[in-house]
């Protein structure tokens, strides 16, 4: 039942932030992508058997031709380029790092689909679109994708 503007009158609003604790599953797929980088530091993707396009983070199936994907693991470079980025200039409990940082989307080599993750090494204002980078795991494990801490520029 929709609720109509008279019957809110009598309504008001309190501004505020609710925290709720989440948990997620992965499931089969994203456990594995998971499990491999925390384990043997490698970036996993699969590959459509359909259209060939290379998926990283790994996905169940392909976005053009729903073909399954999870028996398709092809390992894939540390390394990669930046198609795009944003700088987050503010600072919340809740992001991983203090702001200013990088928070790029990166397409590894091998792959034909980007991810969003944290690229450090490198002054805001230096970055650029095309910049190639490489992926810095972690000492300690997270079970997430921070098990890359970060990717940092290649120097050439």
């Amino acid at each position: 039942m929709a609720i109509r503007r008279e019957d809110t009158a009598d309504c008001f609003v309190m501004p505020g932030k609710m925290v709720l604790p989440v948990q997620y599953f992965a499931g089969r797929v994203g456990s594995k992508f998971i499990i491999s980088l925390r384990d043997d530091k490698k970036i996993l993707g699969v590959k459509c058997p359909k259209c060939d396009k290379v998926y990283a983070p790994p996905r169940e199936f392909c976005e053009k031709d729903l073909a399954k994907l999870d028996e398709n693991w092809v390992e894939l470079g540390n390394e990669g380029i930046i198609t795009n980025y944003t700088i987050v200039n503010y600072n919340d409990r809740h992001l991983p790092l203090k702001a200013p940082y990088i928070l790029a989307l990166i397409k590894v080599d091998g792959a034909d689909t980007p991810f969003a993750h944290i690229v450090s090494g490198i002054d805001p204002d230096q970055v650029t679109i095309g910049m190639r980078v490489k992926a810095v795991f972690a000492e300690k494990t997270t079970n997430t994708i921070l098990d890359i801490a970060h990717f940092v520029p290649v120097i050439d």
